[in-house]
């Protein structure tokens, strides 16, 4: 299937926050909504790739824990029941929509190794011209790095990981759906008057002393991550822009090109 003309690759990382309630249970219409655009946009002839965070949390939940787990085996047993609950609602909605959807577990080392990442660029290359829509996840089940940050060198978190999934697949464009609207020129949750910057062009050392800590208790990400992802993005020649997941919508404008959230444009390739 090739794609049209003026159609995107285009990479989607989606948060926990946007993906589960304040009680860690699923947040089944923000699933069904993303489902429904990125189908849509599939149908418009754009390419879609989505890295989905989650799995923890809604592993904790179904488990009855009460709270994220601390100790790094039950991080993992928790990963490993909410991914496999995550991909059942996902298979579900999408296929309400009449599109297929495979999952894709990473780790640091499938990333670093030549070999490795020449068969995922491979096997996502196949599933994209079949027109499916991978969904990709940190494998936390085998891999310590995002649950564990900072003992990999390579991943460590998805906004990280969605920013390697862009270069692997060599993406137009790469959007991170979280719980705020982009990067303002201060933390707008303790300063009212906060502007947004709808465009960045350079990852400088002030606007990395914008950027605060992480977010909810639910995710592990927060604006330098996002940072970092941008910046591997820009590099690589990727359009990143920084959205709100509450809005999905706004997808729509993004691909086209309009101002919604924080775009970090891309570097000119030789």
């Amino acid at each position: 299937m090739n794609r049209p003309e003026n159609c995107l690759r285009l990479v989607v990382k989606v948060g926990t926050s946007t993906l589960t309630q304040e009680t860690g249970s699923l947040n089944l219409r923000s699933m069904d909504h993303l489902a429904r655009v990125l189908s849509d946009l599939r149908g418009m002839g754009h390419e879609v790739v989505l890295v989905s965070s989650g799995a923890i949390a809604i592993g904790a939940r179904k488990l009855r824990l009460g709270e994220r787990p601390s100790l790094l085996p039950m991080k993992q047993a928790a990963a490993a029941v909410g991914q496999c609950t995550m991909m059942h609602v996902y298979d579900k909605f999408f296929s309400e929509y009449n599109r297929t959807v495979a999952q894709i577990l990473l780790t640091g080392e499938d990333v670093e190794s030549p070999l490795r990442s020449e068969h995922l660029r491979n096997t996502f290359a196949a599933l994209l011209e079949l027109g499916v829509i991978p969904v990709v996840n940190e494998n936390d089940s085998v891999s310590s790095a995002e649950i564990e940050t900072g003992h990999c060198k390579v991943l460590g978190d998805n906004d990280t990981l969605s920013a390697m999934v862009a270069r692997l697949c060599a993406a137009d464009l790469l959007v991170l759906l979280s719980d705020i609207d982009g990067l303002y020129d201060a933390d707008p949750r303790t300063h009212p008057e906060a502007r947004l910057i709808h465009r960045v062009e350079a990852i400088t050392p002030e606007l990395r002393a914008m950027a605060g800590g992480t977010g909810t208790w639910r995710g592990t990400g927060g604006m330098v991550t996002k940072l970092n992802a941008a910046e591997t993005a820009m590099d690589a020649g990727i359009d990143m822009v920084i959205a709100n997941g509450a809005r999905v919508d706004a997808l729509y404008d993004i691909v086209a090109g309009k101002d919604a959230g924080t775009r970090f444009v891309g570097r000119p390739q030789p």
